[in-house]
């Protein structure tokens, strides 16, 4: 059981690691085919704006249910009616959940949301874990050992050259930077993992 715990809280710190490499947040919310937006197109037709206020503060709860009931209203007079007031709507709702996100609204997208987010939907909806885990611990041991031995190739080269010693350095400092951040993902994943993982910190 300690073992399933740790390898859950490493893949919790390496999906953190991977958006982090991806040097943008992933804001698959703006997607057409991103979890909201599917859910709002579904509460448009049922005409309910109940199951999608939990996608917005409740600061901004009266904004979305008056569009809402705006859209509601023109949607109903025609076809292309539909359409427009249904594009406003979604836009409206997606800036607006960004806003509570403290993120930019930068328009919706009608492209595939990344396979990491795309993953780790998919595991909700199977109700298990265990794929997403698996495939996230191979990537995290996969590039923990591409910076490692890319240090130790560099490290027996260092003293040749002072560009030699620079590469060496590089490499180092790329390698423990990914390390240092590895560890502290899982520290801040997982609380209750934090007496073992400074354990064997200072056994190091």
């Amino acid at each position: 059981m300690k073992m399933r715990t740790h390898a859950r809280t490493i893949a919790a710190a390496a999906t953190g690691l991977m958006l982090m490499a991806g040097n943008h947040a992933q804001a698959h919310c703006d997607t057409m085919s991103g979890p909201l937006i599917p859910e709002a197109r579904q509460a448009l037709e049922k005409g309910d704006v109940t199951p999608i206020l939990k996608w917005v503060m409740p600061g901004d709860e009266a904004e979305i249910k008056a569009a809402f009931a705006q859209a509601v209203a023109v949607r109903a007079t025609g076809t292309e009616a539909q359409k427009l007031a249904d594009r406003y709507f979604l836009e409206t709702l997606v800036r607006i959940h960004r806003a509570g996100e403290g993120a930019p609204y930068t328009g919706l997208k009608d492209e595939p949301v990344d396979p990491i987010v795309a993953l780790a939907d998919n595991a909700l909806a199977d109700g298990s874990a265990d794929d997403m885990i698996a495939k996230l611990s191979r990537h995290m041991a996969h590039a923990v050992e591409e910076k490692y031995n890319r240090a130790l190739e560099a490290r027996k080269h260092k003293d040749e050259s002072v560009e030699a010693g620079r590469e060496y350095v590089e490499a180092y400092v790329i390698y423990m930077h990914y390390v240092e951040g590895l560890h502290n993902a899982i520290l801040s994943a997982g609380g209750h993992e934090h007496g073992d993982a400074a354990h064997a910190q200072h056994n190091d």
